[in-house]
């Protein structure tokens, strides 16, 4: 897909990976649609697009955890652009540490944020999409969707779903126009990798995936993810090497299984 003129709704577009995408699709001459819920950011963002062209950016306070702010999201888009051609699914939270210390509001908050609001979304849009016969869908999952993560158990399960959500989405509609990708990145250096108020978030995890390899800049990762949707790729890799450590997996899980236990003692310790 060629974002020229096309308009592209972008989730967590206050910081981190979004906003990079953010800005990215809108140099490449989208309109571009910012949902977050944080305001000031989320403003400045915009202004920032808007001075640069004219009315091709719009902010949405969006409460994505819910049908209902999914759906205003996407009524909102509607308005201000019309046709909606690609969103992108970019929100994300990382709750949670082990089963036993993990609160349920935790479980609660990451399937809502991590794979319901993709599934919320794609229920709106589906119905344009396949009536126009184009259409696009990408969200972000992780590494961890096509692995596991050490430390958080709900980002781990809530990414694999968010990994096989996108799956059943191409192999659904995909021979009726809409085209599906998911972004699978390891270390990227964002608000989630360093959190600056830890409360709640799974800090060990950001420990591992320093271990695991390369932190990438979000702006790195939009221009990987802009090249892969322009070509239509699903599985969108900022970091080869998960496509080596997925691979290893499916060859030999139980090696795969004993090699990431030995890698959690490493970085934790026996206990």
């Amino acid at each position: 897909m060629d974002v020229n003129g096309k308009t592209v709704v972008v989730t967590g577009a206050a910081s981190g990976i979004g906003r990079a995408l953010a800005r990215r699709f809108h140099a490449d001459g989208a309109s571009v649609v910012l949902a977050d819920r944080t305001e000031i950011p989320l403003g400045e963002l915009e202004r920032e697009l808007n001075t640069r062209r004219p009315g091709s950016a719009h902010a949405v306070l969006a409460d994505i955890g819910t049908e209902f702010g999914n759906k205003a999201l996407i009524d909102s888009a509607r308005h201000k652009f019309g046709r909606i051609h690609l969103f992108f699914a970019n929100a994300g939270v990382a709750f949670g540490t082990d089963l036993e210390h993990t609160e349920e509001s935790a479980w609660t908050t990451s399937f809502d944020i991590n794979i319901h609001a993709h599934r919320w979304a794609a229920k709106h849009l589906i119905d344009d999409w396949v009536a126009h016969g184009d259409g696009y869908f990408c969200s972000t999952a992780s590494a961890a969707g096509l692995l596991a993560q050490i430390g958080s158990a709900p980002y781990s399960v809530t990414k694999h779903a968010a990994v096989a959500f996108a799956e059943w989405l191409s192999i659904t509609y995909g021979d009726r126009g809409l085209k599906v990708s998911c972004l699978c990145p390891q270390g990227v250096n964002t608000n989630m990798l360093n959190p600056p108020d830890s409360h709640g978030t799974d800090v060990r995890g950001g420990d591992v995936v320093r271990a695991a390899g390369a932190v990438l800049e979000p702006e790195q990762v939009a221009d990987i993810v802009a090249d892969a949707i322009r070509n239509e790729r699903f599985l969108i890799l900022p970091h080869p090497e998960v496509a080596m450590y997925e691979q290893n997996r499916t060859a030999d899980r139980e090696k795969w299984l004993a090699g990431m236990r030995k890698l959690q003692r490493r970085i934790f310790g026996a206990g």
